[in-house]
């Protein structure tokens, strides 16, 4: 698994990159998703997830996390392509909203962290939380990658 990390804030510590790529590869692992893949992780601000929440969907507020599928990690491929890493998509996160969102739920930075990344993850994985039944499975896998990773509330 590739992983990509830009932080166009420089707040995030080595630790917290560290972080961000030991969730990731746990929740590939556990997903056992077939084939290689990579994906892209930006750190911004509230004003820059708020132009990219406004453009892609029209929203002209801020939001925590944003994710843009690519390719389906789960696709078949030819034996010629499975040496190249299939490139899933890209995660936007603002670290505004981890610092803000972890103080309101109570909980550390690294563990709000650790949520909006496996949230946007799972997105490229194809999974939603459009209706009731979607947002149950959803959100019961992002709890239970947290908790098997030892990041509970």
């Amino acid at each position: 698994m590739n992983i990509d990390i830009i932080d166009n804030t420089n707040r995030l510590s080595k630790d917290h990159e560290q972080l961000i790529k030991d969730i990731l590869t746990f929740a590939y692992k556990k997903e056992q998703i077939p084939n290689d893949i990579e994906v892209s992780i930006t750190i911004v601000t509230d004003e820059e997830i708020r132009t990219l929440n406004h453009k892609y969907r029209n929203i002209d507020a801020p939001t925590d996390v944003l994710s843009f599928e690519m390719e389906d990690p789960y696709v078949e491929l030819d034996d010629h392509l499975k040496t190249i890493p299939i490139p899933i998509g890209d995660i936007i996160i603002s670290i505004d909203k981890v610092e803000e969102q972890s103080k309101a739920y109570n909980h550390s930075f690294e563990r709000e962290l650790a949520f909006l990344t496996i949230h946007g993850f799972l997105h490229l994985l194809g999974y939603t939380h459009d209706n009731e039944d979607e947002e149950k499975v959803m959100f019961s896998k992002q709890e239970q990658i947290l908790k098997e990773f030892q990041l509970e509330r």
